[in-house]
């Protein structure tokens, strides 16, 4: 690389620092006026009306039309017989049980080894004995002999697990022609300094919602759980600015 090569990656990697500086000085002119404060929570806000909102389209079957029989209280396709309480249509109300205890384990153990000996018989070079020094101490000893030895061992382990455990009620935005439900539900905790932040979104199935209008996530398509948080101890255990873009920039 040349140094005008170096000279430019060096200029590009500091205008990217100064530019992440100024970033996040907006940020930090934020937090120096709320020393002190305890953080503020976010505004009810509706999903829908929300920068990037995009309505959720899937595959969705022919529909298919209600058939009413005689003298008969139940109509074909229907879902209920009395009125059911629970979320149907854009605006219930349905809490999502969360709870994830995911756990995985694995080891894997790979050892190879392979040993290789050639050896032609022959002792003695031909006419190495005729040739004085130094020549001597650079020819071999014998012809055609190799000897090799080629080992390998590799070990691997994975062991994570992670549980999340909460509940979170969760608003209908949206009814798909199947009739599948769109639902979405945000929950803020503050405690002391410290604000816990609970997102919950994805497609549930009317028939999945249990009696007391409940859903478990593991029932949520296409879900989409966030649970993190701001505040001092967040902001203690982040990074700095000027380190996350070194940590970015830098190629060692």
């Amino acid at each position: 690389m040349s140094k005008v090569d170096r000279v430019s990656r060096l200029l590009a990697a500091s205008s990217l620092i100064v530019l992440a500086s100024f970033t996040g000085g907006c940020s930090s002119l934020e937090r120096i006026r709320n020393l002190g404060e305890q953080p503020a929570l976010a505004a009810i806000e509706n999903p829908t009306e929300k920068a990037g909102y995009q309505p959720v389209h899937m595959p969705m079957p022919e529909p298919t039309a209600a058939v009413y029989n005689e003298n008969s209280l139940w109509r074909s396709g229907s879902r209920e017989f009395f009125k059911d309480q629970r979320a149907h249509q854009v605006g219930d109300i349905l809490t999502v049980i969360v709870n994830i205890t995911d756990t995985a384990k694995t080891a894997n153990e790979t050892q190879r080894s392979r040993s290789n000996t050639e050896d032609s018989g022959i002792t003695d070079f031909i006419g190495s004995k005729t040739i004085k020094n130094p020549a001597t101490a650079i020819l071999p000893g014998k012809i055609l002999t190799a000897d090799s030895n080629a080992s390998s061992d590799g070990k691997g382990s994975i062991n994570r697990q992670e549980a999340v455990q909460t509940n979170v009620a969760a608003v209908v935005t949206q009814l798909l022609p199947n009739g599948n439900l769109v639902v979405e539900g945000k929950q803020e905790l503050r405690v002391n300094f410290e604000v816990r932040e609970l997102i919950v979104a994805g497609i549930v199935r009317p028939e999945d919602i249990q009696s007391d209008n409940t859903i478990d996530s593991t029932k949520i398509a296409e879900a989409r759980i966030a649970y993190g948080g701001r505040g001092q101890i967040t902001d203690v255990q982040q990074a700095r600015y000027g380190q996350q873009a070194l940590d970015i920039l830098l190629p060692f």
